[in-house]
């Protein structure tokens, strides 16, 4: 493809783009393809012979559209949002054409530093312990996603706990033991088995009933026991809102527990986190000058498209000596001096595209006033939906609600709860997905589009609340 030929097709995707947006809301938001149905829509073989762009663009819309379940849908209220702007999206392109492979500061010290700037303004937006910054021995880092987060903070948990040792895998099973809440994600159960301790290591901490927050007083509990079995604690997971329901744990008595037997605390903030660029919801931060790692997704709620994942640690040398190996192919005169960061110490990748540019478009476009409003609407408009759901005596809130997810469900119990769900479904006009809360099915409205208005939220009341 030629300069000249790029001009012309990229003009199109760009179009292609904008249009998508200004039309999106004519789709169903849940894609209403059969399985096999993508697939059998395409060539069996791969083409012989070089096909024009407009062909592709064609099949984008014949093909792959109706495969499309519309995360960017205004009414796409299920799981957690996935962000996308218009400055990301170009952010990403400018990568793209960039072709950066930042997987050390010599291959491109422009990839390396801004990200390492960018970070800090991040870290400054949400107001974060300064210990987390790159001025000091911490410092941030654009992981993949919280699952990656999760990982890298169990390997450089084990790296501290052995004294710098390296553990291979299966020879740490059964020897140390990982804790977090049962609402936790689960990649903090993969992460375990990836690192070779086995699920097995990993202990679940009971919740409170009303809060659904991990109890201080269970970890301590399971915590005794371990030590008792000569099990080393290596490290807690403290959930700031929580997947199925935005439960907050107590950072703050976590961390007091896990420091006493030495055990590092990760905080997985991947949804709420960026929340506290609004200063009125810094409370979320508590305790996070006690962490030992900390994240949260600018994909999921701040503007960001995927992947974009920022993972912070108060002491790099843990993670650095976990995962740095340096063969001979990689030497420099740069790395040798030790005056730069080589991000491909601070995650399992080598490879590592220039997610920073899309990260730093965005809060250019938008500054700290503009993310703060995303924030706020979305919040108000949460508020507003449990009101309606707390006024109607058919229904009932299950969670406590002080972001952007309200947990509910109906009175009627678990299959009336389930068809609702299986019926505003169905119907293509919106996305909810569930969970279980205390044994019972719970739906989760999570409100988090850009596009969302007052008016979505609205309909979606009006859908669920019909008889």
């Amino acid at each position: 493809m030629t300069p000249e030929e790029f001009r012309e097709y990229g003009r199109q995707v760009v179009d292609w783009i904008a249009d998508y947006y200004e039309r999106i809301e004519s789709f169903p938001v849940l894609s209403q393809s059969s399985p096999g149905q993508v697939r059998a829509a395409l060539p069996a073989e791969p083409p012989e012979h070089g096909e024009s762009f407009a062909e592709v663009l064609a099949d984008l819309d014949r093909v792959i559209l109706p495969g499309i379940t519309h995360w960017q849908h205004p009414s796409f209220f299920a799981y957690f949002p996935a962000n996308a702007s218009g400055p990301a999206i170009l952010g990403d392109l400018l990568a793209s054409g960039l072709g950066v492979q930042g997987m050390l500061w010599a291959t491109s010290p422009a990839a390396t530093e801004l990200e390492t700037h960018v970070l800090d303004w991040l870290a400054t937006l949400l107001d974060l312990p300064a210990r987390l910054r790159s001025d000091g021995a911490g410092g941030g880092v654009i992981q993949h996603s919280a699952s990656d987060a999760a990982l890298v903070a169990v390997l450089a948990a084990l790296h501290r706990a052995s004294a710098g040792g390296s553990e291979r895998a299966g020879v740490a099973a059964g020897r140390y033991a990982v804790y977090t809440s049962a609402q936790t994600h689960s990649s903090v159960e993969k992460a375990c088995r990836i690192a070779g301790l086995g699920a097995g290591a990993l202990r679940k901490i009971d919740v409170a009933a009303g809060t659904l927050a991990a109890r201080p007083d269970h970890l301590r509990e399971l915590v005794r026991r371990d030590v008792a079995n000569s099990v080393t604690p290596v490290l807690v997971v403290a959930s700031v809102g929580a997947t199925g329901t935005g439960a907050l744990d107590p950072v703050r008595e976590l961390a007091t527990i896990a420091h006493e037997h030495g055990a590092w605390l990760h905080v997985d903030a991947a949804w709420a986190g960026v929340a506290a660029v609004a200063p009125e919801l810094r409370w979320l931060n508590d305790g996070l000058e006690l962490a030992d790692s900390y994240c949260t997704n600018p994909h999921k709620w701040l503007l960001t498209n995927f992947d974009c994942d920022a993972f912070w640690v108060a002491d790099r040398a843990a993670l650095v000596g976990a995962l740095s190996i340096l063969p001979d192919y990689l030497r420099n005169a740069a790395t040798e001096s030790g005056a730069v960061i080589d991000y491909r110490d601070w995650h399992v990748p080598l490879g590592r595209r220039f997610r920073a540019l899309k990260l730093w478009a965005v809060i250019r476009w938008y500054g700290a006033e503009g993310l703060r409003a995303h924030i706020r609407g979305h919040v108000a408009l949460a508020q507003e939906f449990a009101s309606w759901v707390a006024a109607d005596e058919r229904f009932e809130l299950v969670a406590p609600h002080p972001l952007a997810l309200v947990t509910f469900r109906l009175r009627a119990g678990d299959d009336d709860t389930r068809a609702m769900l299986e019926r505003v479904n169905a119907s293509g006009e919106l996305y909810l997905t569930h969970t279980t809360v205390n044994g019972n099915l719970a739906l989760r409205m999570a409100i988090g589009s850009p596009l969302t208005e007052r008016r979505h939220v609205e309909a979606a009341w009006r859908a669920l609340s019909s008889r």
